[in-house]
């Protein structure tokens, strides 16, 4: 079985370490289905999956869970079946499926679940490349089925500055995430971020990764939502522990918060 964490300093390994809670992620899943269907979803697709973090992480869930993950990245790919899936025992693993290839063309199963997470959809910056990825996997849903994709804004979402995170490294000692807005046009929406990893000894992992998204906003994600045919569209919003800190909880709510920055998922029904 490799070990994932072999690579101190491998830009997946860090991100991961960084970004990712895929097991959180697994009980929010659960949690939006049983609200609206009052059982447990079994078939998840996750859409621009790179290392198919949550993939893994879904079929370790439950005995009977199954998973299918797309990303266009054959990189990152490799890296998840090596490093995420040589992980899992040989029955989670044959309950995964990874498929290199455009998530607006690629067919797969009918699934309960397509989530599309880490804002990753915003890398289509129109409302005709959003709209035609909505469409298609609107088909790919099963009756019941629901769309999940999470959504971020306020005011320190359009300011240009860099954000830094101290993370705690299974290795020992920690590491510092770099999350920098580089660019932003007011007009487009569209932005240009990088990810950065500064290590203890002040060793500097420049540009790990780097997006150019458009920041979409709730009111235009749920229009578009709508037209492309799904019934219902709901907002999950962060909550906040006591002194002000992110407490993992997302509760519906019809009227948000004006934070500084904010965190939400939308949910849509099929």
């Amino acid at each position: 079985m490799p070990d994932w964490s072999s690579s101190e300093r491998d830009p997946f390994r860090l991100y991961q370490l960084a970004v990712q809670n895929p097991e959180a992620e697994s009980k929010l899943i659960d949690q939006f289905f049983a609200e609206r269907r009052g059982f447990l979803p079994r078939r998840l697709r996750e859409d621009f999956c790179g290392t198919a973090a949550l993939c893994a992480a879904w079929v370790r869930y439950r005995p009977d869970n199954l998973a299918w993950g797309i990303d266009c990245d054959p990189k990152a790919l490799a890296w998840g079946r090596l490093y995420n899936l040589g992980r899992l025992t040989a029955d989670q693993q044959g309950r995964v499926a990874l498929i290199a290839g455009d998530v607006r063309s690629v067919t797969t199963p009918k699934v309960e679940v397509i989530a599309a997470l880490n804002f990753s959809y915003w890398v289509l910056k129109t409302r005709l490349e959003l709209g035609g990825y909505l469409r298609h996997i609107h088909s790919q849903l099963a009756p019941q089925g629901l769309l999940i994709l999470d959504v971020h804004g306020g005011p320190d979402a359009l300011r240009l500055h860099t954000e830094c995170r101290q993370v705690e490294d299974p290795r020992g000692g920690t590491f510092d995430y770099l999350w920098e807005r580089a660019d932003f046009d007011p007009i487009s929406h569209c932005q240009v971020c990088h990810i950065h990893f500064r290590f203890a000894d002040g060793r500097l992992l420049e540009r790990a990764f780097s997006y150019e998204w458009r920041l979409w906003t709730p009111p235009e994600l749920i229009d578009l939502l709508t037209e492309c045919g799904f019934s219902r569209v709901d907002v999950y919003w962060q909550g906040w522990d006591e002194e002000g800190n992110p407490d993992g909880r997302f509760a519906a709510v019809k009227r948000g918060r004006p934070d500084d920055l904010w965190i939400a998922y939308l949910v849509a029904e099929a």
